[in-house]
């Protein structure tokens, strides 16, 4: 005879969300250093972030993933999209997204705590085909960045496999499953139908984000938006409309965030000079590059460069 089971009541999903977040937060405390994003070489689609001050806006790109706070708050701009999110919400992105980020609550008491995890779109086609999971809706082009409810499921979940570090040796056996358990609870949660139209081969989606893939690879050559449409086998009309809807940002403006971020990184990290820089990411006019680098980043790119050089201020983090 089959016994009803009785759900828990709300009081211990709270105790049990606390808990994790307990465990997640002397987890990150232990294995991040201060101010920067902390990839973990045993776990390398896993990543945690803390921070003792208030820090941004940064600019970077937001690699398709779930990002989890798990002490502080933060806002994210994705073009004209506000999104602040906390202990309570997950901030999730489906596509490489170009994003500003600040942290709004930190301190040397309470740091800025959060983990950030990096899905992968093979996954979740394979655990749409295997697990019992509704296709995503026909036709739907919604932004490919949100927010969603944080559950004690989840909550526990990344809590198992951040306590993975402490067994190395079980980490190639155990990890997989508590990733896809991961996955599978995102897939089923609010904001799983984002993720369940990259995991559909031939929906927008999945159009768009092998779109991207292009003009990562290629951002420094010219583009033409009627051929990388044709690229993808969607007319250029429609190709614009998705591409738009899913980041909040043209193709253009999508690849001139990503000259000028690589730009950036290449002053900062090898010492190039602005036009050397500039000529390396595609631009043809320096004096261009330093007016669209000015409005992207605030000030010329010297000016700008010289004050990263100058300050201790946490790395660029999608947690």
């Amino acid at each position: 005879m089959l016994q009803r089971v009785t759900p828990p009541p709300p009081d211990a999903d709270e105790d049990r969300a606390d808990a994790a977040r307990q465990a997640l937060a002397r987890a990150i405390l232990r294995w991040a250093p201060d101010g920067q994003l902390h990839r973990l070489p045993e776990l390398p689609a896993l990543a945690m972030f803390r921070s003792s001050t208030t820090a941004g806006p940064v600019c970077g790109i937001y690699e398709p993933g779930v990002a989890l706070i798990v002490q502080g708050s933060k806002r994210v701009l994705l073009g004209s999209d506000n999104f602040v999110y906390g202990r309570d919400r997950f901030l999730i992105a489906s596509l490489n997204l170009p994003a500003v980020a600040q942290i709004l609550e930190a301190s040397a008491e309470r740091p800025y705590l959060a983990v950030m995890l990096r899905l992968d779109a093979h996954e979740i086609a394979q655990l749409m085909m295997d697990g019992q999971v509704p296709p995503p809706r026909p036709q739907s082009a919604e932004r490919a960045m949100a927010t969603g409810r944080v559950t004690a499921p989840l909550l526990s979940a990344f809590q198992r496999l951040v306590e993975l570090l402490d067994e190395p040796a079980s980490i190639p056996a155990l990890a997989p499953l508590v990733q896809r358990e991961i996955l599978y609870r995102l897939l089923m949660s609010e904001q799983g139908d984002r993720l369940r139209q990259i995991g559909a081969a031939g929906s927008q989606s999945h159009q768009i984000g092998r779109a991207i893939d292009w003009l990562k690879t290629n951002f420094s050559e010219p583009l033409r938006v009627e051929a990388l449409a044709e690229l993808v086998r969607m007319s250029p009309s429609t190709f614009h409309h998705h591409f738009r809807a899913l980041t909040a940002m043209s193709p253009l403006q999508y690849q001139k965030w990503l000259r000028l971020t690589e730009a950036r990184r290449l002053m900062l990290a090898e010492r190039l000079d602005a036009s050397t820089a500039a000529f390396r990411v595609g631009y043809e006019s320096p004096s261009q590059f330093s007016r669209e680098y000015s409005r992207q980043f605030g000030a010329p790119p010297m000016r700008d460069i010289a004050g990263l050089r100058g300050q201790t201020a946490p790395a660029e983090s999608a947690a």
